[in-house]
């Protein structure tokens, strides 16, 4: 009985001790009891809102205003003309063609683009006329709008319809064809055929000498016109063609300053020529 007492004493001494070294660690800052605010840490204020110096230096908050710029609408039209004469005896695909504005193109009441202005290109295709059929055909594509104070922008243009002073045609993608000359190959084959006709009339003084002669004359007339090809599709220098943009295109606003609507070279159109056949060159 005295053991279990002493234990129990033991236990009771312990229990006394415990009780008192608790409340004594909550005193000197401990952990405290779930439920019950920590006197010794004030409270902080919360900073999830506040904004940040970067986030107060960030381009969304303040952006600088975008460059200003004139507008030309896709579908404008400008008026061209031909410096250097192109042709399908000579021309070759790469080969630069030189235009030049002929009248200012105006936007919102101030002039855009002045007359004056020039447009460079290149031949894109270039094509000779076949010598029993086909006709010569050129095609071009303009690259470069270069407006007098020398400020450059690409261009895409597309060649409406052309004035080379011959019988040149323009189809809708902007191909120049040339003439036929259907004309002048059946004046050709008339021709021979009737100067047979009375060469063999004269050498036989009769009716079959004459058929003998024509049918002889009709060969001779066909062989030229299958030696020789058809008429060359040209654009003469002073050709006039009319563009038409394909997209819109933007120039900065501070280098499209012009007050006066400009002036373009005088330069002599084409003159009238009908087609010819290249009778001297038959290859």
């Amino acid at each position: 009985m005295s053991g279990r007492t002493s234990y129990t004493g033991i236990a009771a001494i312990l229990g006394i001790a415990l009780g008192l070294v608790v409340p004594a660690r909550g005193q000197d800052g401990g952990p405290m009891p779930a439920g019950q605010p920590s006197q010794s840490a004030p409270q902080q204020p919360t900073t999830q809102n506040a904004p940040t110096p970067a986030a107060a230096a960030s381009p969304s908050v303040a952006t600088p205003d975008a460059k200003a710029q004139v507008r030309i609408p896709s579908g404008t039209v400008l008026p061209l003309v031909l410096h250097n004469g192109i042709s399908t005896r000579s021309a070759k695909t790469g080969d630069p063609v030189y235009f030049e504005t002929l009248f200012p193109v105006m936007i919102d009441g101030k002039v855009a683009i002045p007359a004056g202005s020039y447009v460079s290109g290149e031949v894109t295709e270039s094509v000779r006329p076949g010598r029993v059929k086909g006709r010569g055909e050129l095609m071009i594509k303009l690259n470069t709008l270069i407006l007098p104070n020398a400020y450059m922008v690409n261009l895409n243009a597309t060649p409406k319809d052309a004035s080379t002073g011959g019988n040149e045609s323009m189809d809708s993608e902007g191909r120049i064809k040339g003439d036929s000359d259907k004309a002048a190959d059946v004046g050709t084959i008339a021709k021979t055929t009737a100067a047979g006709a009375g060469i063999g009339s004269i050498a036989t003084r009769s009716g079959k000498g004459a058929g003998i002669g024509a049918g002889a004359g009709a060969a001779a007339g066909l062989i030229a016109v299958l030696l020789t090809r058809g008429p060359e599709a040209e654009m003469p220098r002073g050709t006039t063609v009319n563009v038409s943009l394909n997209r819109p295109i933007f120039l900065d606003a501070d280098k499209d300053q012009f007050t006066s609507p400009g002036q373009a070279s005088t330069l002599a159109g084409p003159a009238n020529r009908e087609p010819v056949r290249n009778k001297n060159i038959p290859f």
